[in-house]
């Protein structure tokens, strides 16, 4: 990203290497999901956003959000059983994650909060991304799956050497997933330091 402007934020510079895991932190209304979703192609902002030598402007933006996939806090559903979203079966990533073999023939009306998280990150996983924009992934889960979902996804970003900004408030978790962190202050962006 270079020179990112969106909503309260202006002149954001940051480049994520791959494989490499970002987390952002900030108050409320101070622009994190904004910028995601400037990233993610959908929301106008100023700047240049790229994946590697493309640009988002030369990219068709549903083109674009196939390869920097968004998932965000709160996830829409369109079809009426889960295994319908995805565009490959992971059942790997459904038993890493807690979820037995059928869960593909789940209603998704029938999903708890924290199960459409969970289940929003394997769909978008199934379309693999070549970049992760995470809005809280994990809000919604207790103590224990957070491990586990944390850990489930530290390990497909080394895999597959995903670039990935991740958007948290508990310092535990930065500490355990972030390579870099950076909080909003004002109208950009400052590194914090990773306590261990």
């Amino acid at each position: 990203m270079q020179q990112v402007a969106v909503g309260p934020l202006d002149n954001v510079d940051l480049e994520v290497a791959p494989g490499e895991i970002v987390c952002l932190s900030g108050p409320s209304g101070s622009g994190k999901s904004r910028l995601l979703r400037a990233v993610a192609d959908l929301e106008p902002h100023g700047g240049t956003v790229q994946l590697g030598d493309r640009e988002q402007d030369s990219v068709a933006g549903h083109h674009w959000r196939q390869s920097v996939m968004m998932v965000p806090a709160e996830t829409a559903w369109w079809f009426d059983s889960f295994g319908e979203h995805l565009s490959k079966p992971m059942p790997d990533a459904l038993g890493a994650l807690g979820f037995p073999e059928d869960t593909g023939n789940w209603a998704v009306s029938r999903l708890s909060s924290g199960e459409k998280q969970r289940l929003a990150l394997i769909r978008a996983l199934s379309r693999e991304p070549q970049a992760l924009l995470l809005d809280e992934p994990t809000a919604n889960l207790d103590d224990d799956t957070s491990l586990k979902v944390e850990r489930w996804l530290q390990a497909y970003i080394r895999q597959h050497q995903c670039p990935v900004l991740w958007v948290a408030h508990r310092e535990d978790q930065i500490r355990r997933v972030a390579s870099r962190h950076f909080r909003i202050d004002g109208a950009g962006l400052r590194e914090q330091e990773l306590r261990q």
